[in-house]
């Protein structure tokens, strides 16, 4: 059974404090609930060396499909597909080349998807502090399995059965290689660090 999970804000990041957030607590009886994103609040991102200096660039989000049950916190869901077509940088010409052909090649390959196969809670069977979610990662053509470290928050003040807003944290990283990604390894380093935050509503 899953454990009770704790209302007070964690401190360890100030991306968290800032979100001023609260950890999901668990309601005995309750069933998978849909969520949609808010498209305001919500921004995918990633990051990469070029010529061994830190870039970053963001990723629209085409669809998500999210379903979270708050009893069985394994039961829930994540399903996300990306706009690659519009992945952008703060250089043009990268942003032109990664999108090209001899990168993400978003003509072929105009969607980047995940979906979840496994959801860990972490301590005390909270979706914070250790947790990860686990999922196929569908880039340029290619599937890979992939996981990401998870927070999921309600907003401080709210009520303890209010789940009708929440805040989700993804963080994990991939090798571009292993997508067939390979051009320009002399420039470009291997490894490609993601982060979503998104604000979600009950659908």
């Amino acid at each position: 059974m899953t454990a009770p999970l704790h209302h007070r804000l964690p401190r360890r990041t100030l991306l968290l404090a800032l979100a001023a957030c609260m950890v999901l607590p668990v309601r005995a009886g309750a069933a998978a609930r849909r969520y949609r994103l808010d498209p305001g609040a919500t921004r995918v991102g990633f990051t990469f060396t070029l010529n061994g200096t830190p870039q970053s660039g963001t990723l629209p989000v085409r669809q998500a499909d999210i379903r979270i049950d708050p009893a069985r916190l394994t039961a829930s869901s994540v399903d996300v597909r990306l706009d690659a077509g519009r992945a952008r940088t703060g250089i043009g010409f990268v942003t032109t080349t990664l999108i090209g052909p001899q990168m993400l090649d978003a003509r072929r390959f105009p969607e980047i998807r995940f979906r979840s196969t496994a959801i860990r809670p972490g301590a005390g069977g909270r979706l914070s502090d250790g947790a990860g979610i686990t999922g196929d990662l569908t880039l340029h053509g290619i599937t890979r399995p992939l996981t990401f470290a998870a927070d999921l928050y309600r907003p401080r003040g709210s009520a303890a059965d209010d789940l009708s807003r929440l805040t989700v944290h993804l963080r994990g990283h991939l090798s571009r290689a292993a997508f067939g990604l390979t051009a320009y390894a002399d420039m470009v380093g291997d490894t490609v660090g993601l982060s979503i935050d998104a604000a979600i509503r009950a659908a």
